[in-house]
């Protein structure tokens, strides 16, 4: 058989791996909570895994990867800041987003939450909030259905759409179908393969390139400075790549598995598990890009034609051609997992946070998981639309979404778990203002180019919510009960 046989028949197993935990899934969900929260029933290791893998994405394997093997170590701060941010996130995020979320009206999504956290009687909170998934997520699902397609055209030859139309089929197949649960099993699943992957291909390819003192001089051959953390940066620079981190806070696909965990006390547990991935997954990205530097250099008969087709490339040399469909399956399980857990969570912003706020029905729950398996196609045939045609826009627009959700909603989840002042007029002006403050200086050149959006949209949006807070606050019996009663829940469950 050719390598290419060996290889489609690896990511067939694997494509057929996803479709059966989604059937899984859909045997084990009857309400509208096991389908978007999976019933809150996820144990430590789904949760940690499940989130990672919906975090890191194609990021991860090929633009990391990518950007230290063209420009060096240099470029890793964006590794430190988002590894910061993460084990933030699950330190003063996890436990509390766990308890209040069931304390206040036992919400299933972030708008939702917010509104009952809020107690806003006009639901505008809930229904900008859900206007602001629902607008960014198609164009990451799309953003995400382009990789599938340029992973196909680049790795077998195949047309650009057929790849397109395979990824998107096996994904929205699995999330229809099998809801939040299917998404954080397969998720799983993912995670761990992109973590073998990634663990296995610098150690594999350093016997390839000699060993690390010979792999070292090869890359210092290449460039002097190539492992340096500070050459060719500057400092505004650094700042902009730890900043990252600061937009995990407020990342829907991420902390709503903060909300489908089983207990509180799990989630040191989902901690342990879910950072020590990240920074192993993290050293083995930063490892392949510098090995498979090494290799080139030391093969200069070879050529690389696309830099954030290292992982993929190097794999390739290495593994038989088996194994290296399995590396290639890990790519695609990178796409696959961020589209399948946007869907989900633009599933439940049209259903429980636009469907139900303008349309009252007493419909039953089976007709609302109904519903949101409807959502979920309607999503993705909108993002396939567009996606179509590769749109340079949509891929535009993705850039700066986590720059976007994290000052959208970061400042405003934050204050809303650790202060009892904060209101709905002062949530939503710093949802607006962190919003606006994102699209305008993403899309200055000079601004963007200076200091990365997030950093004024975060502290800019979280000014205008203590503000507008302070000057529209009353006090609220309902509101400092749950706000108390989360607080000494959290206490009693810590103490299990």
């Amino acid at each position: 058989m050719s390598p290419e046989t060996y290889q489609l028949i690896a990511i067939s197993i694997y494509m057929v791996a996803m479709l059966a935990i989604g059937y899984y899934s859909y045997r084990k969900t009857v309400n509208l909570t096991d389908y978007m929260l999976g019933g809150r029933s996820l144990g430590p290791a789904v949760t940690a895994l499940s989130a990672g893998a919906a975090d890191m994405s194609g990021w991860l394997l090929m633009g990391l990867p990518g950007a230290i093997y063209l420009h060096g170590m240099g470029e890793a701060w964006i590794a430190v800041g988002l590894t910061i941010g993460a084990y933030l996130n699950w330190l003063y995020v996890a436990p509390r987003l766990r308890v209040y979320t069931q304390v206040s009206n036992d919400s299933i999504t972030i708008p939702s939450y917010l509104e009952s956290r809020l107690k806003q009687s006009s639901r505008l909170l809930r229904v900008a909030s859900g206007l602001i998934i629902l607008l960014f997520f198609t164009f990451y699902v799309s953003s995400g259905m382009v990789a599938g397609g340029v992973f196909f055209e680049s790795s077998f030859g195949l047309d650009y759409h057929t790849g397109l139309l395979v990824v998107s089929a096996v994904t929205v197949a699995y999330t229809l179908f099998g809801g939040f649960l299917a998404v954080s099993y397969t998720d799983f699943l993912q995670g761990l393969l992109m973590f073998l992957a990634l663990i296995f291909v610098p150690i594999i390819g350093l016997f390839a390139t000699g060993g690390i003192d010979t792999t070292v001089d090869s890359i210092k051959a290449v460039n002097p400075t190539h492992l340096s953390l500070i050459a060719g940066t500057t400092t505004a620079g650094i700042i902009s790549s730890l900043a990252w981190g600061l937009g995990y806070f407020g990342q829907p696909h991420i902390i709503v598995r903060f909300m489908a965990i089983s207990s509180v006390k799990e989630t040191k547990n989902a901690r342990r598990i879910g950072i020590g991935w990240m920074i192993l997954s993290l050293v083995g990205a930063i490892s392949t890009a510098l090995v498979g530097l090494a290799y080139y250099q030391q093969n200069p008969n070879l050529t690389l034609t696309d830099p954030e087709a290292i992982f993929i490339s190097l794999g390739q040399i290495v593994f038989h051609p088996f194994i290296a469909g399995l590396v290639l399956a890990a790519v695609l399980a990178a796409v696959m997992s961020t589209i399948s857990s946007q869907l989900i969570v633009t599933s439940s912003a049209l259903i429980e946070d636009l469907y139900k706020a303008f349309i009252k029905t007493d419909a039953s729950d089976r007709t609302y998981v109904n519903y949101g398996r409807i959502a979920v196609l309607a999503v993705s045939i909108i993002a396939a639309v567009l996606a179509w045609e590769q749109n340079e826009t949509i891929l535009g627009l993705v850039a700066f979404a986590w720059a976007g959700f994290g000052a959208s909603f970061g400042p405003v989840i934050l204050l809303s778990l650790y202060w009892k002042k904060i209101t709905s007029h002062g949530a939503l002006a710093g949802m607006v203002v962190g919003a606006v403050t994102v699209v305008i200086w993403g899309n200055n050149e000079a601004l963007s180019d200076a200091l990365y959006e997030i950093v004024p949209g975060f502290f800019l949006a979280l000014i205008f919510t203590v503000v507008v807070s302070l000057l529209t606050y009353k006090p609220n019996a309902e509101i400092e009960k749950e706000f108390d009663d989360t607080v000494q829940l959290l206490k009693e469950e810590r103490k299990k």
